[in-house]
């Protein structure tokens, strides 16, 4: 995962010299504030981390390493989601909250950005635990969470279940207060908004499909007369079809970017490979994704891994271990997993020539710069997993509101405001030299950049 810090100097450095940005900043005044950007952009303002006490139901007691990292609130209140994973570290909490600072800027959400996790394998413990966890959790971060403060989300791990749980100890032990907005991500009968579950798959998978079909068709002579070499990757995908695509990841953003793809009128797909922590499937022909949803819904989240799971679903598919999904030549690569699953070491046996980055970043620094210069096509996570914050956003409007949106409503307004942020990257983004990820971080941090000298936090 790359460095915050590194990100952010990066971006810095590639518009410092632009004087047209920031014009009232000249001379060594300009220096000053630049240095000021890059101290407050690449450190968090909080880190907050505890261990939670939980008795088992062994009778055992264990601590239980729990962060919440608040980056940045220059647009708003902190927000981000909690994840229950058994490799979460300080670290990457604060790079992730970092991103959602980023991601809310590009999108012109009035969030700030920020990050929890809790170091556990949440399989391994049983309902009550999971509860006793949560609301702990509550507790213990208590004072600087809340619907103005800090508002968090679920994230690998979590689900609606959790965000009910969350909200109702934050209820119990703040009473009077304003609650509806303390956590986002809840079922529906809890103050949540229609569509949350869905908003991050459907996101990426409208991310690839309004570049390919919209955007392309709407710009094609464009495309045709420049020699940018990210264009003519897209050029290839014009008239291709079926497009064959592969899907890391089947939780709730790949299986919905998956379903997705298999339903799209637009472009014609073939979804030819999904995998999650267990297995790949793989059918040349197209994997059956509606059966494999329904298998998944009853099974835990699993998708089959034996020839008699599969021969009794009446699904077609070849079985390989599930790593072996990054490396499957197809045109499009969906990665709706976990960090760092390209990097140094496998980068060259990549074979999508377009990679949608559905999880917070799938590739390392060092491999996002060998597949650019390979001319990959890559759809960042700070663009493209968007969708769930803002439908957050939806959320928490609504909560503030008490009333609610109709799932078409959401839908629409979760598109409208992505296709936005699209038709004012992309433009730039085929008219100069800089990737995709270097254009929305520069985006981002022009943004934040702006409303801190404004709000004269420079000096």
């Amino acid at each position: 995962m790359a460095q915050t810090g590194t990100i952010v100097d990066h971006s810095l450095n590639l518009i410092k010299e632009d004087e047209t940005f920031l014009p009232h900043l000249t001379w060594s005044n300009r220096e000053k504030a630049f240095h000021s950007l890059a101290a407050i952009l690449s450190t968090p303002n909080y880190i907050h981390k505890s261990f939670l006490r939980i008795a088992r139901e062994s009778g055992e007691v264990v601590r239980i390493l729990a962060f919440r990292v608040q980056h940045n609130d220059t647009l708003g209140p902190y927000k981000g989601g909690i994840r229950f994973h058994e490799e979460v570290d300080e670290e990457e909490v604060i790079n992730l909250a970092a991103l959602m600072t980023l991601k809310n800027a590009l999108h012109d959400v009035p969030f700030g950005g920020g990050k929890g996790g809790i170091v556990i394998n949440p399989r391994n413990f049983s309902e009550r635990e999971l509860h006793l966890i949560c609301e702990k959790y509550v507790r213990y971060f208590n004072g600087i969470i809340g619907p103005d403060k800090d508002i968090p989300a679920p994230d690998v791990g979590t689900s609606e279940r959790e965000m009910d749980w969350m909200m109702a100890e934050y209820k119990s032990i703040n009473p009077g207060k304003p609650y509806l907005g303390s956590f986002t991500g809840k079922s529906v009968g809890n103050g949540g908004s229609l569509g949350r579950r869905e908003a991050t798959g459907k996101g990426v998978y409208f991310t690839l499909r309004y570049l390919i079909h919209n955007y392309l068709n709407k710009n094609i002579d464009a495309f045709n007369k420049t020699e940018h070499p990210y264009a003519k990757t897209l050029l290839n995908y014009k008239d291709k079809t079926p497009l064959k695509l592969a899907i890391q990841g089947f939780g709730n953003v790949g299986s919905v970017a998956a379903l997705e793809a298999y339903i799209c009128q637009n472009l014609q797909n073939k979804v030819v490979a999904v995998s999650d922590r267990n297995v790949t499937l793989y059918n040349a022909n197209g994997l059956d994704i509606p059966a494999l949803v329904r298998f998944t819904a009853q099974n835990r989240g699993d998708l089959p891994t034996t020839k008699e799971q599969l021969v009794k679903e009446n699904i077609e598919a070849e079985i390989y271990d599930h790593k072996h999904i990054l490396y499957i030549d197809v045109d499009v690569l969906i990665l709706a997993a976990l960090a760092d699953q390209i990097h140094q070491d496998n980068v060259a046996q990549v074979q999508a020539k377009l990679i949608v980055e559905g999880a917070n970043a799938p590739i390392t620094a060092e491999a996002d710069q060998y597949l650019n210069d390979r001319g990959v096509v890559i759809l960042p996570d700070v663009l493209s997993n968007a969708g769930g914050v803002i439908v957050s956003y939806l959320e928490w409007l609504q909560g503030r509101e008490t009333q609610y949106y109709s799932e078409e409503e959401v839908y629409k307004q979760l598109y409208e405001k992505m296709q936005a942020t699209f038709d004012h990257i992309y433009p730039q983004y085929f008219n100069d030299r800089y990737s995709l990820r270097e254009q929305c971080y520069i985006q981002a941090v022009k943004k934040l950049c702006t409303t801190l000298y404004r709000q004269g936090k420079l000096y």
